[in-house]
């Protein structure tokens, strides 16, 4: 917390909303929101209810504030997309903006879970970049089969030891349903893998716009 407030201070932030347990969650507590299929891809696979507690905080967070706008980053895709659902499912009063992934030198999605790589495993986080690139000029060059384009990201995933990967997955954009062969419509490639103690996950859009 003194790190994040350190930071907002530097922003100059002029609020922060930092409830305790008991407030957000109460004696006897027993409403969540559940956003139905797009949770049982990806992440989700996984980390069981995790997406049921993201919805529901985030809702009683909108509840609370009552934004106009809420900014969520496109590296937590899945999340970003379950957010999306539910503003619109439940004729939320409010715009959600995604915002492109912010990356370091050589590619790394920045996250606060990169404090704990060592200087070798970051080197090694680099390749989970490396491998987008590479099936992002593979798709540019014409090639959708997605076993095809799945195989080169793990090839380059694999070339070095220490990384446990977790999933390689090409899906469609809006469902998350996985894909064979990526059509006209909009896909997204999702990695997600372990290097040493951290686990860490990226994506990129792979569309012809």
């Amino acid at each position: 917390m003194e790190r994040d407030k350190n930071l907002l201070e530097q922003e100059k932030t002029d609020i922060i909303f930092f409830p305790d347990r008991k407030e957000m969650y109460p004696d006897r507590y027993s409403t969540y929101i559940q956003v139905r299929d797009l949770e049982d891809h990806l992440c989700g696979l996984s980390r069981k209810g995790h997406f049921v507690g993201v919805a529901t905080v985030v809702a009683k967070l909108f509840n609370i504030v009552k934004p106009h706008y809420a900014i969520f980053g496109q590296k937590d895709y899945q999340q970003l997309k379950i957010i999306e659902r539910m503003v619109k499912d439940l004729n939320m009063d409010i715009e959600i903006v995604p915002f492109p992934t912010v990356r370091e030198d050589g590619g790394l999605a920045m996250s606060s879970r990169n404090a704990y790589l060592s200087p070798e495993e970051r080197e090694k986080g680099l390749l989970i970049y490396a491998s987008m690139k590479k099936v992002e000029e593979l798709f540019k060059d014409g090639e959708r089969d997605v076993a095809v384009l799945r195989k080169e990201a793990e090839k380059i995933l694999s070339s070095r030891d220490g990384i446990d990967i977790e999933y390689v997955s090409i899906s469609d954009a809006e469902t998350l349903t996985e894909l064979v062969h990526i059509h006209n419509n909009k896909a997204v490639l999702a990695i997600a893998c372990r290097i040493g103690k951290t686990r860490l996950i990226d994506n990129t859009i792979l569309t012809e716009a």
